[in-house]
């Protein structure tokens, strides 16, 4: 759901910079008051599972394929405010070194995916988990919410392109939103699966107020999350489904995909998630998706301990 350059005007990519500028700012203060500082290197091990699995596109129906929008998911084991963070660093990285994602259209981007999708989900998801309560109510919550967020986002993002002009609102929300419903249902199952696999060996990253439990302090957790993250990218990211995703399919379909810039704003180093001096594609691919995955976990890690205060303690 990476909207390009050429899709949206300059009132709604300056709208969309302006919010996303404005709950940026509000989500670092909360990040400063809340996350324990010791949690820190969990920031980076969330940006680099959230864009190693984003490279994993799933098919769907009709020849499109689906991916991971991952805010509910932070969301969920870290808070909201992490969520808009960690997705405003894998949207950067993705835009600045893999030409993913328009550089005037990164506010919207942002707003879209990280802050409706991580603030909005996170208020569903606590909504339910309090009605259903206990286990239960984690696992339904983070299902309904995982898939309302990529909803929501599909929303928002025809909403974009309507007041654009680049497709008209009663043609564009249903086409984006039809196939977000499904592509919602692969972000739930996925959601709910990292969840519960989560919850069963480290229930304190469920739950902040369970105590600490296991071998693993949360750096050996990232350092062992980082390795499976760079596994996802390394060894599964070549087969992933090559099917454009939900956007491009619409866009194709509505005729407007013409209207993408033919070429960044600025250089992109790695376009199309490949390495140039790499022959083989798969390879270039794996090798790509390995460096993005230690770019956002770094630039995650390295944020949020600029931002957390060193006095920081794990809350009670």
């Amino acid at each position: 759901m990476h909207i390009p350059d050429g899709f949206l005007d300059g009132k709604t990519m300056v709208t969309g910079a302006v919010l996303s500028g404005c709950a940026l700012g509000l989500s670092v203060r909360q990040l400063r008051r809340r996350l324990p500082r010791r949690r820190v290197p969990l920031m980076g091990l969330a940006a680099a599972f959230v864009f190693a699995a984003q490279m994993l596109n799933f098919p769907i129906a009709g020849g499109t394929s689906g991916h991971l929008l991952g805010s509910v998911l932070i969301a969920v084991l870290l808070g909201p405010g992490a969520a808009v963070l960690v997705l405003t660093a894998v949207l950067i990285v993705q835009c600045l070194v893999f030409a993913d994602g328009g550089l005037l259209s990164l506010g919207a981007n942002i707003f879209n995916m990280g802050v409706v999708g991580g603030v909005g989900g996170y208020a569903i998801y606590r909504v339910v988990q309090k009605l259903a309560g206990g286990l239960r109510g984690v696992i339904m919550g983070a299902a309904f919410a995982a898939w309302c967020s990529a909803v929501l986002a599909a929303v928002l993002a025809a909403g974009e392109l309507a007041l654009s002009g680049t497709a008209p609102w009663t043609i564009v929300f249903p086409a984006m939103v039809n196939v977000h419903l499904l592509i919602g249902l692969g972000e739930a199952a996925i959601t709910v699966l990292v969840v519960v696999a989560i919850q069963r060996t480290r229930p304190d990253l469920v739950d902040p107020s369970a105590p600490a439990s296991g071998p693993l302090s949360y750096r050996q957790v990232a350092a062992y999350g980082l390795l499976i993250s760079l596994g996802l990218a390394l060894f599964v990211s070549p087969f992933a489904c090559a099917w454009p995703d939900g956007l491009e399919r619409v866009a194709e379909t509505l005729g407007f995909a013409h209207r993408a810039a033919a070429a960044p704003l600025a250089a992109a180093p790695l376009a199309e998630y490949r390495l140039s001096w790499v022959r083989s594609a798969p390879l270039a691919t794996s090798f790509a998706g390995a460096i993005g995955t230690v770019l956002v976990f770094l630039l995650a890690f390295v944020t949020a301990r600029v931002l957390i205060p060193r006095t920081r303690t794990e809350p009670r």
